[in-house]
């Protein structure tokens, strides 16, 4: 999927903020989900969460701590979302994973990664085969902890506040379609409270799962 045109259509959303930097594209967007909305999320969130995982182990057991939530494309919640999403961005919905919440208590994190699959990776068949690799992550927080649990792009050193509604979405790729390792980013810890977000990976190809 080229990126061109989702750039224009991303840049041409009311209210959205372009990151100004040439090593990769990062769009922001405040107030994108209302509380309400957010509120509703938590809640299944919480209701159905699961230790998260990766999908190459490294070795470090502390690498992500969170809990992740699958949320059901048959939620009319979900639905309505997921939607949004694609409208917002302008990415075809059929070439995305499934919604996911993600929860963080005190002291959880998700060290910095990139969200594409590593063509060398154990598991690169098993991830990429139908759909292949991740093109674009769409995040959007559904709260703010009492403190810590900002989102660190360490290449251009910009750390992102979680904040209601906020959403935050990105290339995974260059401009030139090649993996962007200056995605690399780091779901800093929580030091007080509880952070919530949502987020939606889209594909190279339709998702077919």
């Amino acid at each position: 999927m080229a990126s061109d045109p989702i750039v224009s259509h991303l840049s041409a959303q009311p209210g959205i903020q372009k990151v100004p930097s040439p090593k990769l594209t990062l769009f922001l967007r405040r107030g994108f989900l209302d509380a309400a909305t957010c509120a509703a999320l938590v809640e299944r969130i919480d209701a159905h969460r699961r230790p998260s995982t990766i999908s190459d182990p490294n070795g470090d057991d502390a690498f992500r701590t969170s809990e992740t939530c699958d949320l059901s494309a048959a939620d009319p919640l979900v639905a309505a979302v997921d939607a949004m999403l694609a409208a917002f961005t302008g990415l075809d919905p059929a070439y995305g994973e499934p919604l996911q919440g993600q929860r963080y208590a005190v002291g959880q994190e998700f060290k910095a990664h990139t969200d594409y699959f590593e063509p060398d990776g154990v598991d690169f068949e098993r991830y990429c085969s139908v759909a292949g690799n991740r093109t674009w992550t769409a995040m959007v927080y559904l709260n703010e902890p009492d403190a810590g649990g900002a989102t660190r792009f360490k290449a251009i050193d910009k750390t992102i506040q979680p904040e209601t509604g906020k959403l935050v979405c990105w290339s995974n790729r260059r401009p030139d379609g090649s993996l962007n390792p200056s995605t690399l980013h780091h779901g800093m810890k929580v030091r007080a409270g509880t952070k919530y977000v949502i987020t939606k990976w889209y594909r190279e190809r339709p998702w077919g799962w």
